[in-house]
This record gives structure tokens, sequence and C-alpha cells, in this order.
């Protein structure tokens, strides 16, 4: 995996502990707008150098995060923002 990709998945990962944190503390407008940036962040990602489970993560993830209320969008959020962080810092 090239650095450029680790920076973009660690970018991805940390914009979506925002969209989760937003959405805790009732603040939906921080929430939308590193939803934004994170979906930004993982366009960037080329996804034939992940593993195919985050790779399929990866594509299906802004399809997730674009469905559900507030609570889901949140809990889907922090999950993958924590395995796109645990592959990213271990590879």
């Amino acid at each position: 995996m090239s650095r450029e990709t680790k920076l973009n998945l660690l970018s991805a990962a940390m914009d979506l502990k925002r969209v989760a944190v937003g959405y805790q503390n009732d603040s939906p407008e921080m929430a939308e707008r590193f939803r934004k940036e994170a979906l930004r962040w993982l366009k960037t990602i080329p996804t034939h150098e992940l593993p195919d489970y985050l790779a399929r993560a990866v594509k299906r993830l802004p399809r997730q995060l674009a469905t559900g209320d507030q609570a889901d969008q949140a809990e889907t959020a922090l999950t993958y923002s924590v395995i796109i962080q645990n592959y990213a810092t271990a590879n």
C-alpha cells in the first residue's frame, strides 16, 4: 500500500469519526460537513490496493451513509472508521 493510500484511508477514518461525534452531539451540520469530506477521501482511494473486504466496504459506504436516521449513520460511520483505521495502521 502506498503512503498516499494510507494517508487517504486515515483521513477518511478521522472524518468518519467526526461524523459519528457530530451526530452524537446533536450537531447535524458538522456531521454533514465531515460526511462530505469523508466521501471525498474515499473517492481517492484505489480499491485495487485493498483487501477484498475493505474494498467492498469503501465502495458500499457512501450508500450506507445516505440511508437511515442519524443514529444509524453515526453507528455506521464509527464502525467503518475503526475498521479503516485498524487496517491502515497495521499496514
